[in-house]
C-alpha cells in the first residue's frame, strides 16, 4: 500500500546537519495517523553523509536512500527523489529543514483545500533581523529579477519547504530540466503555466545551523537560467500557435475551434 505523503530531501555533503533533520521527520510523523515515507536523495556526497543515512535506516522503518554517483545538483536530486516517491502527496525540504515540522501539516491543509501547490514564503522582515546581510540583499535581488524576467506572481519562490499533489506534477517534474538551485523557480513556472493552483502559507523560518554563503550573490548562472525559462516558454508559445495556423490551414473546423480555445496550451502571460 503506497503511502499518503512522501518527503523528499536532497543532500550534498549534509552529515553535520541530516541527524537533526530526521530526528525531527521521525519524531513528527511517528504522531500523525498518516503513513508516509521519507527519501534522502545523496547527492554524491564526499563526507560520510552516505554512511550516516545507511546507519538511520535501522532506526528509522520509512527511511529510504537513493544515492547519485557523481554530484548532479540540487535540481537533479530532487527531480530524481520525486519521480521515485510514491504518496499521494509530496514534501520537499532542505536538508536543514528550515521550518517546523508541524508546518508541513499546514502545506497538507492547503492541498486538501484545493491547492495543487502549496509553498511556505518566509514572512516579511527587515535586513536587522535577517540571518545575514548577504542573504537578504541576494534573496531582495532575486524575487525582482523573478518577477520582471518570468512575471511570476510569488513572493517567495526559493524557501525549501514545498508540498503538492503528486499525480498532477508527475508531467510537469518529468519535462523539468535544470539540474541546480534554479530547480525550485522552474518547477513553480511550470506549474503556474499550466494554471494548477498554487497557494503561498507564511511561516517563520527555523535556522538549525549557522547560515551558509548566499549562493545567489556567488552564480550568475541563476540569472541566465531564469532568462533560459522564459526563453523556453516563448518557445513552447510560438509552437502552439504555429500547431494552431497548420490546423485550421488544413480546414479542420472542429479541431481549430478547439486550439482556438487554447485547448491544452500553455498559459499566456
Amino acid at each position: 500500500m503506497n503511502p499518503y505523503l512522501s518527503i523528499v530531501v536532497p543532500a550534498y555533503n549534509e552529515a553535520a546537519i541530516l541527524p537533526v533533520t530526521l530526528d525531527c521527520l521521525r519524531a513528527f510523523l511517528s504522531h500523525q495517523p498518516f503513513a508516509a515515507e521519507v527519501i534522502v536523495v545523496d547527492d554524491g556526497s564526499t563526507d560520510n553523509s552516505s554512511v550516516l543515512v545507511g546507519e538511520w535506516r535501522h532506526a528509522f522503518e520509512s527511511l529510504r536512500v537513493l544515492r547519485n554517483s557523481v554530484n548532479a545538483g540540487k535540481g537533479a536530486s530532487i527531480r530524481r527523489g520525486i519521480l521515485g516517491s510514491r504518496g499521494e502527496c509530496v514534501f520537499v525540504a532542505d536538508a536543514d529543514l528550515p521550518g517546523r515540522p508541524e508546518d508541513i501539516l499546514r502545506l497538507l491543509e492547503a492541498l486538501h483545500d484545493g491547492a495543487v501547490v502549496a509553498i511556505a514564503s518566509r514572512r516579511p522582515a527587515p535586513m536587522s533581523s535577517a540571518p545575514s546581510r548577504s542573504r537578504f540583499l541576494a534573496s531582495a535581488v532575486y524575487r525582482v529579477l523573478v518577477r520582471a524576467i518570468l512575471k511570476l506572481p510569488l513572493r517567495d519562490t526559493q524557501c525549501g519547504f514545498k508540498a503538492f499533489v503528486r499525480e498532477p506534477l508527475l508531467p510537469v517534474v518529468e519535462s523539468l530540466r535544470l539540474r541546480g538551485f534554479s530547480f525550485d523557480v522552474e518547477f513553480l513556472f511550470a506549474a503556474w503555466k499550466r494554471e494548477l493552483p498554487i497557494r503561498e502559507v507564511e511561516f517563520d523560518v527555523v535556522e538549525r545551523r549557522p547560515t551558509r554563503h548566499a549562493i545567489l550573490l556567488e552564480s550568475p548562472r541563476m540569472l541566465m537560467d531564469l532568462l533560459r525559462i522564459r526563453f523556453a516558454a516563448g518557445r513552447l508559445s510560438r509552437n502552439a500557435k504555429a500547431q494552431i495556423a497548420e490546423v485550421r490551414a488544413a480546414g479542420n473546423p472542429s479541431e481549430g475551434q478547439c486550439l482556438g480555445r487554447d485547448c491544452d496550451l500553455p498559459h499566456q502571460n
